[in-house]
């Protein structure tokens, strides 16, 4: 009898890590166009710092920043596919994140620079977002993911 298990890839933690990060950039794009979850929900613009849009009332979004989660979210996934794909993902996604946070400190939050649009709450999550993927991509290796039985 033969093991229908001895067939299967076994994902790395990198791997896993990946697509746990990727999996939370998909449910915060979804939720960013979700009314009530995003408060003034009416007020959203495509981009722009016109956007009184909020996700759980507290970080700005329009719909090309939920956009960009989304495609965030589904590169992440096809990424974590190997675990170079997936290593490369975490750290060259959060190295995109530190810059965008730097991006957020730098540019008047009222100008037409901040298109995607930016406030402080998004530019301290970026940063924590940046450094934790960038942590992730640098520590989580090649050994399999615990799997429970």
């Amino acid at each position: 009898m033969s093991d229908v298990h001895a067939n299967r890839m076994t994902a790395t933690t990198g791997q896993l890590a990946a697509t746990v990060v990727a999996a939370v950039f998909l449910l915060v794009g979804v939720l960013g166009f979700i009314p009530g979850i995003t408060t003034d929900y009416d007020t959203m613009t495509f981009a722009g710092h016109e956007s009184e849009a909020l996700l759980i009332g507290v970080f700005q979004v329009s719909v090309l920043h939920n956009i960009v989660h989304l495609l965030f979210g589904v590169v992440g996934l096809a990424m974590a596919r190997t675990f170079n794909g997936a290593r490369t993902y975490l750290i060259g996604g959060g190295v995109v994140y530190l810059v965008l946070w730097i991006y957020g400190l730098l540019i008047d939050q009222a100008s037409t620079a901040n298109f995607v649009p930016l406030n402080t709450a998004d530019n301290w999550l970026h940063l924590v977002l940046g450094v934790g993927m960038v942590a992730l991509g640098l520590t989580v290796g090649r050994a399999a993911a615990p799997r429970s039985t």
